[in-house]
Order: C-alpha cells, then structure tokens, then sequence
C-alpha cells in the first residue's frame, strides 16, 4: 500500500521528478516535463490543468503521483509546493541572510538594520588602525595626484571619497571603468602620486593590477580592504583593514558598507585637518578649501 512520504525526511519531489526523468515513458515523461518546465505554477495547479499541460488525461496523472508514492495528485501538488517555498527561502537566505526574514514588520527590518550598522561601526572603531589611517591621510595629503578606484559596491565609498577630497581642494581623480581604461590610465602613474583602491574581498584582479601599476611608477599605493592577510593587503604600502570582514550574504555586505563609510570619512576629515593647517589654505564661504594669499601689509606713505 502506498503511502504519502514524509516531507521532511524524503527527497525534493521536483530532484526525484528531473532524477528518474530519463527512465519514464513517453505519457509519464510529459508529466514529469510539464512539472520541472513550471514547479510554481504545478504547486498550484489542479489535476485537470496538469493533465492538459502534459497533453494527457487527469487519471494518468493520479497514476503517476501514486507511482512516485504518494497517496494521489493533491499529495504530490503539496510537496511541489513545499520544494517550492523551501528554494524561495533558500534563495533568499543564500542572498539576504538569515538576520532578516521574509515575515519580518518593517519595523522589525528598521530594527535590524539600525543595529547591524550600530554593531557594525562599534566593531570597526575598535579595530580600525588609527595609525595606517594617518599614513594614508599624510600621504593624499602630500601627493600631487590622487587615483581612487573601486567597483560596484566597493564604489560607493569610493566615489563620496572622491566627492569630499574634491571640494577641500584634493587633485583628484575616481576611476570605475575597465581593465582596458585603467591601464591607460596607469600609465600616467608617478612617483608623486597617491592610488587607493577599496575592495572588500582582497582579491580583485583589476585592483591588484591597479596597485602593481602603481608600485611599479613609485607611486603610494593604499588598499582598503575587509579580508586580512589578502592579496591586496600584501601588495599595498598602506592597507587599511575597515575592520568588518567580508561577507557572503547582503546583510554583511550592509555591515561591511558601514565600516567602508566610516573608515572613509575618518581619512578625508585628517586630510582636511592637515590641509586646513596649511596657512596658504583656506575655507570660503561655500565650505570649500581653497588657496589663499595672505594679503600684502598696508603701507602708510603718508
């Protein structure tokens, strides 16, 4: 007698259906093709609209439910579906993570993102080294040019970087384009100049080309990065380490993103500091940094 196989202990219905495809008739084979073709909607399906699908008769479909050994379609129908929510919650856990789930509020997901970005810089501040960081701040400082690059993600800090050394007065410059741009652009590197690249995973082959290029005209290379001991760090004379690692799910990427911003903010804002000490420096009144020229001490020629 044929029983319904238990959910949780079973195989996937759809892996057992794609596994003994090959070995099926002809009529069961259009069944089992008109299931994987569209598993949402046979999770969902009556046994009349399976049947026409498989271009077959609703009891041939009952038949081949019970073959597979479950009671009849309806049973069969339920473990789709639950193949179905189990790869929808699979997904979405390979993805997003298991710290924020699909039936959470909108509070809840404010809740939780507030305090992955609050734990995040909290763990960051106390392993950030203060002392590389200000490296790098007197190295931008002192360069002529400065090259920033990073890629999709890694790009966001990146380019509000660019933005803020832009406007106190910084010389430079924020690359995104690809390899073949980059190394044109390498090859106006020199000694004088700064390259920071920021990517998180320490093993962008475009970043490490970037850097290598850089070392190789004597140029200052800084690598923001969150894996230690990774290739970028090694080829870096400053590697600054965010202090958040890298993550494989989006909500530690949004914890590495913080660490990002925060280390950062933390190099433009001692750039800005030596740069506003600078007595031919000077803010203006729309908040920049701009050159000044102390003026000539009046002379009474009276």
């Amino acid at each position: 007698m044929s029983t319904t196989p238990d959910p949780a202990a079973s195989p996937s219905a759809l892996q057992r259906l794609r596994e003994e495809l090959p070995q099926l008739n002809p009529g069961n084979r259009r069944i089992a093709e008109a299931i994987l073709a569209d598993p949402l909607a046979a999770g969902d399906s009556s046994i009349t609209a399976l049947a026409e699908s498989a271009e077959t008769f609703p009891g041939a479909v009952s038949r081949f439910a019970r073959k597979l050994g479950y009671a009849g379609f309806p049973a069969l129908r339920a473990a789709i579906a639950l193949d179905n929510g189990r790869a929808a919650q699979s997904g979405w856990e390979r993805d997003i993570g298991t710290a924020i789930t699909p039936a959470d509020s909108p509070g809840d997901v404010l809740d939780i993102l507030a305090g992955t970005a609050a734990r995040a810089l909290r763990d960051a501040a106390a392993v950030i080294d203060q002392a590389q960081v200000e490296r790098a701040a007197d190295a931008i400082t002192a360069a002529e040019r400065v090259h920033l690059h990073g890629e999709w993600g890694d790009s966001i800090a990146v380019r509000e970087l660019y933005l803020r050394l832009q406007r106190i007065g910084v010389a430079v410059w924020c690359h995104e384009s690809g390899p073949r741009t980059l190394d044109l652009v390498s090859r106006t590197f020199t000694e004088r100049d700064v390259v920071l690249v920021l990517n998180r995973s320490g093993k962008d082959r475009t970043a490490l080309e970037l850097l290598r290029s850089a070392e190789r005209a004597g140029a200052t290379t800084i690598a923001v990065h969150g894996v230690p001991g990774s290739a970028l760090e090694q080829a870096a004379d400053i590697p600054l380490y965010t202090g958040i690692r890298n993550g494989t799910v989006w909500t530690q990427h949004f914890a590495g993103r913080a660490s990002d911003t925060l280390l950062t903010s933390m190099l433009w804002l001692l750039v800005a500091q030596r740069r506003s000490a600078d007595p031919t420096m000077r803010f203006v009144d729309d908040g920049t940094l701009q050159p000044h020229t102390p003026a000539a001490p009046h002379r009474d020629h009276s």
